[in-house]
C-alpha cells in the first residue's frame, strides 16, 4: 500500500511539475515519459499512455487559450491532422513491434536531441514568421500538409514526444507565426494523442491504472493553470536552457544506465 501510494504521488508531482513548464514555456512534456520510465522503472507502454494522457490534456487547455487570444490556423491544423491521426497510429504499431530496449533507446535519443535543440537554438527574429507576412510555398499544398502531419505525429507517437517540441520549430521555418505554431501544435498534439492513448493503454499492464490515470490528470491539469497564471511573470529564455540542461542531463545518464544494463 505504501508503494502506491508513493507512486500515485510521485506521479501527481511529476505531472504537476511538467505542467507549470508546459504552462510557462509550451516546452517539457517529453520529460513525461523519461521520467516515468528512467525514474519509476514503468513499463515503457503504461508510461506512453500515462504520458499522452496528460498531452491531450495539455493540448485540450492550450490550444483552447491560443484560440481564444486569435491566434489559431484552423485550416492548418485540420490538413495536419488529417495526416497525423494514421501517423500516430503507425508510430504506436511501431513501438509495440520492437524490443523494449530499443523503445527506451529511441526515447532517450530523441528527448537528447530535443534538449540540445533548445539550447542550441538561436534567438533570432525571422521578420516573417512574427508578423505572419509569407510563408513557404510548401504550406499551399494540402497534400504536403497532410504528409507533414503524417511523419511527425509517427515520430512523437513512436518516441513519446508531445507534438510542439517537433511541430514548432518546423512551422516557424516554414513562416508561420511563432505564436500561431504554437497555437496549432498543441491543437495538433491532442489529435496525435488519441490514437496514441488507445494503442498503449490496449497494451499496459499495470494493474491500477485508473487511479494513475487520476494522479496524473490532477497533476497536469493543477500545473498547466499554475503555470499559465504565472507565465508574464517569469524569464521564458533562462528558464528553457535550465529546461534543456536537465533534459539533455537526465537523458544521457539514461543512455549510459541502459547500456550498462544490457
Amino acid at each position: 500500500m505504501f508503494a502506491n501510494l508513493f507512486l500515485l504521488s510521485f506521479v501527481i508531482g511529476s505531472n504537476l511539475i511538467i505542467g507549470i513548464l508546459l504552462g510557462l514555456s509550451g516546452i517539457s512534456g517529453f520529460l513525461l515519459p523519461l521520467i516515468y520510465v528512467g525514474v519509476l522503472n514503468m513499463p515503457v507502454h503504461d508510461s506512453l499512455a500515462l504520458s499522452f494522457l496528460s498531452f491531450s490534456v495539455s493540448g485540450i487547455i492550450g490550444a483552447y487559450s491560443y484560440w481564444k487570444s486569435k491566434n489559431m490556423d484552423l485550416k492548418l491544423a485540420l490538413y495536419l491532422s488529417i495526416g497525423s491521426l494514421p501517423g500516430a497510429f503507425l508510430g504506436v504499431q511501431i513501438n509495440v513491434m520492437i524490443s523494449d530496449f530499443l523503445a527506451k533507446l529511441l526515447l532517450y535519443i530523441f528527448v537528447l536531441f530535443a534538449g540540445l535543440s533548445i539550447l542550441l537554438k538561436k534567438n533570432k527574429k525571422n521578420t516573417n514568421a512574427l508578423n505572419g507576412n509569407s510563408h513557404s510555398k510548401i504550406l499551399d499544398h494540402s497534400l504536403m500538409v497532410v504528409l507533414l502531419g503524417f511523419i511527425t505525429s509517427a515520430i512523437c507517437s513512436l518516441t513519446g514526444a508531445g507534438g510542439p517540441i517537433l511541430l514548432v520549430p518546423l512551422l516557424a521555418s516554414l513562416g508561420i507565426n511563432i505564436r500561431v505554431a504554437v497555437g496549432v501544435s498543441l491543437l495538433n498534439s491532442v489529435v496525435i494523442a488519441i490514437p496514441s492513448i488507445f494503442g498503449y493503454f490496449a497494451h499496459a499492464s499495470t494493474l491500477n491504472t485508473p487511479s494513475l490515470i487520476i494522479a496524473s490528470l490532477i497533476g497536469t491539469i493543477v500545473g498547466i493553470v499554475t503555470g499559465a497564471r504565472f507565465a508574464t511573470k517569469v524569464p521564458i529564455h533562462q528558464l528553457k536552457m535550465a529546461i534543456a540542461i536537465i533534459t539533455i542531463l537526465s537523458s544521457v545518464y539514461m543512455l549510459v544506465m541502459l547500456k550498462m544494463g544490457a
